[in-house]
């Protein structure tokens, strides 16, 4: 399961931040998940959960953001959701179309509580 290491590499980041900006912890931590990315976000929750104790986040609010597939049609230039498991324009039924999110995951913001 990749999620644990990918929220081994949230808390490192988060650890990172937290340093560089003298806080005492993070409060919230929002995250995008492309619904191409591979993630499961209800097993990234639980990692989340799970390995947060001990650490800087350990009181952190952990949002997830999911992201539909939005796709450029590359005739007629629509922008927008393909329909359900197509991957076809859906305004000129084009097939010569790219993918513009909805692949990967970003760590959209934290919110620090400073040291008095």
């Amino acid at each position: 399961m990749h999620e644990f290491s990918i929220v081994d590499s949230l808390l490192r980041l988060a650890d990172e931040h937290a340093k560089k900006n003298n806080a005492k912890k993070i409060t919230k931590l929002e995250i995008k998940i492309g619904e191409l990315s591979g993630v499961e976000p209800d097993l990234l929750k639980t990692a989340f959960d799970t390995f947060k104790e001990g650490t800087v986040c350990e009181e952190a609010e952990f949002i997830i953001i999911n992201q539909p597939i939005v796709i450029k049609c590359n005739d007629c230039n629509y922008e927008g959701e393909p329909n359900k498991d197509e991957y076809v324009c859906p305004n000129c039924k084009g097939v010569n179309i790219k993918i513009i999110d909805g692949e990967d995951m970003y760590l959209m913001s934290l919110e620090l509580e400073t040291e008095d």
